[in-house]
């Protein structure tokens, strides 16, 4: 199966795809009552969850280079705010669709809820191929789909950030069409930005750090010796990339990687600096020097210690989950592991890390921008790093406790926890008559 990284802040840090058994919304919504099932909650709340709070569909028409008209279909999903304003990407595909955005944001509730940010949970984007735009159509595309939206968007109430398909570029064109209608620079209004905008440092590297420190500790936690640990990672893109060389800094053995063309393996271990990441240079595994060359269906049944899947969704299913080889496997895509293949390995002992845990150091170093952008503040890069990693150790240790309190995997656990804080805070809000 090809892995080609994509481009995302990490809120929704890669592709996920509905897989053949369900659409992202049955996923989510399955996750949802599966966690509840283990959870003194009450059933009201469980059915507030299993709805989106509001669906805003809009018509996006812009003109082309050629002086044609074409009109699109764009969508924003908001899912729950018990916790504060809504948050999530905002992606340019062709397949993008309502039921999509709203599966994706019940998932942006759960992260920020494992998470513990003041947010809650939304999606949107446009049904576009964005290959198909020049760089001013998707600028036209990007401000026009902004003032469709932008009675729902704001710093309080709704911050977008970056997805398939967009950028910090396309951020920072909303923030721009956003500030121009209310006639004031808002820079919070959209996370994922260059920092000369209000972007934050550190940004873009924080997926694949947040699942570098969760890949750490998990290591220490099975009583494992990192320098003594042999990791592969698929698609090395941004997330994939920044995770092994962080943990090819913390000692562990890097022996395989790959990107869409395929990935080399060196049981030896890889110099993960030498290899350029998808960002840097698009396609360039495939050209370094290594014994041996993989596809990307091989590198997930190598023998090693660790797998991160990192890059499309729906990689580990039936068909492949009783050739994993390794016993530790942490989500840096989101949805990398079907539904009927998580079954297979928790059978097989085979311990899975969940993409919510994993990969959320994108929405929380958004967090920490948007911070910035309300209190007119610039942290150093040296600060953020701190920063993410007091909150992803925090975020481990709180699911930690759960799945030592009888969850029977580390997504039960993740989900547990999520589910309670929202529930906690629906009990204390009420319900409005």
């Amino acid at each position: 199966m090809a892995s080609e990284p994509t481009h995302s802040d990490g809120e929704e840090s890669a592709t996920i795809e509905p897989s053949d058994e369900e659409s992202a919304l049955q996923t989510a919504r399955r996750e949802l009552h599966h966690a509840a099932e283990r959870l003194d909650i009450d059933p009201a709340i469980v059915e507030q969850l299993n709805h989106p709070a509001s669906v805003h569909e809009v018509t996006v028409p812009i003109e082309r280079d050629d002086g044609t008209v074409e009109v699109y279909t764009g969508y924003r999903a908001h899912h729950d705010s018990v916790k504060g304003p809504f948050k999530g990407g905002l992606r340019y595909h062709p397949e993008v669709t309502r039921d999509e955005c709203v599966g994706l944001s019940m998932w942006m509730t759960w992260k920020c809820a494992v998470m513990d940010l003041p947010f809650g949970g939304a999606k949107g984007g446009v049904a576009v191929d964005p290959k198909s735009l020049s760089r001013a159509e998707k600028e036209r595309l990007t401000r026009r789909f902004t003032q469709e939206i932008r009675s729902v968007i704001g710093p309080t109430k709704d911050i977008p950030a970056p997805d398939m398909g967009t950028d910090p570029q396309t951020m920072a064109w909303v923030m721009d069409a956003y500030s121009m209608q209310e006639d004031e620079t808002i820079p919070g209004v959209v996370t994922g930005k260059p920092p000369v905008v209000g972007g934050s440092e550190g940004r873009e590297q924080a997926p694949g750090r947040s699942v570098a420190i969760v890949t750490r500790e998990a290591i220490e936690y099975y009583g494992r010796d990192i320098e003594e640990t042999d990791v592969a990672v698929q698609g090395y893109g941004s997330v994939g990339a920044n995770a092994a060389r962080l943990l090819d800094r913390w000692g562990a053995n890097i022996v395989a990687v790959s990107d869409v063309t395929g990935g080399i393996y060196d049981p030896d271990g890889i110099d993960t600096g030498s290899v350029p990441s998808h960002d840097e240079e698009p396609e360039a595994v495939l050209e370094q020097d290594a014994p041996l060359a993989v596809t990307n269906d091989e590198l997930l049944e190598l023998d090693v210690d660790v797998l991160i899947p990192a890059a499309i969704g729906n990689v580990l299913t039936e068909v492949n989950a009783g050739d994993v080889q390794a016993d530790l496997i942490v989500e840096g895509a989101n949805g990398p592991t079907t539904s009927t293949a998580q079954e297979l390995l928790a059978e097989r002992g085979v311990t899975v890390i969940p993409d919510i845990l994993a990969n959320a150091g994108g929405v929380t170093v958004s967090y920490f921008e948007w911070l910035q952008d309300i209190n007119r503040q610039s942290w150093s890069l040296e600060r953020v790093h701190e920063e993410l990693e007091t909150e992803m150790l925090s975020a481990w240790d709180a699911v930690r406790a759960e799945k030592e309190n009888g969850a029977s995997t580390w997504r039960d656990a993740a989900y547990a926890v999520a589910l309670s804080r929202i529930a906690e805070a629906h009990d204390a809000r009420g319900l409005w008559p």
